[in-house]
């Protein structure tokens, strides 16, 4: 039998590891050359590079509708936190500099989570969803992601109104777990968030025309059977395209899917490997 980590020992000494590792980043960006954006402006930049909106209420098996009703109220929470913000040329975004912990005394509920492939619920859960959308926006533009993490090696629900390829979210924890990027072209760059009840609603814009344009896309997925469970595999590309002449300039792999499935389907989908 393996010998137990610090954190897996008790409730009491996972709490422990959680605020160690909490203030661990903290001392790290105190001491980091990182310039964070903090600026916000109620002026919207004229161009947008990007938008997209995500359902909140997702029909999820096994799951309680009423950590989805929460979640709503968490999102809405969030995204004024957000809403906004500039990213200058050389600063970077950090999710949760901006929003923050997500405590009970600031009116967050709980949600649901996500770890190591089991759900669970915790208070402010759900912002799982916001960092997928501010990724999903960075994916169709120049900025560089700097710090990403995902919920490798698992895929825990069945796809319900997908509109992105599968393999391009971002998993977030306070703090620790953060989603970074960073402005390393000559351009401003605005993220914009709201929610409506329904959908939680992201616009990424710039203060100029951009020169190339973005294509993400989903390509050679399938379901396979190993010995194991069954697999879900495929990969993320990404195209750059100028916007000048229509041409592909460059095309580049996102992600490497390699998820085993958590829930069943219909076995006619499934490959044998």
């Amino acid at each position: 039998m393996s010998r137990k980590l610090f954190c897996e020992i008790s409730p009491v000494t996972y709490r422990i590891s959680t605020e160690l590792h909490i203030l661990q980043r903290h001392v790290k960006d105190a001491f980091s050359r990182e310039k964070f954006a903090k600026t916000k402006s109620e002026e919207r930049l004229p161009f947008t590079v990007w938008k997209h909106e995500s359902l909140i209420r997702r029909v999820l098996a096994g799951v309680d509708q009423t950590l989805q009703n929460n979640k709503a109220v968490n999102l809405s929470l969030a995204a004024p936190c957000v809403n906004g913000i500039l990213i200058r040329p050389g600063e970077t975004f950090s999710f949760w500099r901006l929003v923050g912990r997500t405590s009970a005394h600031k009116g967050y509920l709980p949600g649901l989570t996500i770890v190591r492939g089991v759900t669970g619920q915790g208070t402010g859960g759900g912002m799982c969803q916001f960092s997928n959308l501010i990724h999903w926006m960075v994916l169709h533009s120049p900025l560089t992601v700097t710090e990403h993490h995902h919920h490798d090696h698992f895929d825990l629900f069945p796809d319900y109104k997908r509109k992105i390829p599968f393999g391009t979210g971002s998993a977030v924890c306070y703090n620790y777990i953060d989603y970074r990027f960073r402005n390393d072209t000559d351009a401003v760059f605005q993220l914009l968030a709201y929610t409506d009840g329904e959908y939680l609603h992201g616009e990424l814009l710039s203060d100029r025309a951009l020169p190339f344009s973005y294509r993400v896309y989903g390509e050679g997925e399938r379901f396979v059977r190993r010995k194991d469970g069954v697999w879900r595999v495929g990969s993320v590309l990404r195209d750059t395209v100028d916007r000048a002449t229509g041409e592909t300039v460059r095309r580049e792999t996102v992600k490497e899917n390699d998820a085993k499935l958590l829930y069943e389907i219909d076995p006619a989908r499934v490959e044998e490997e």
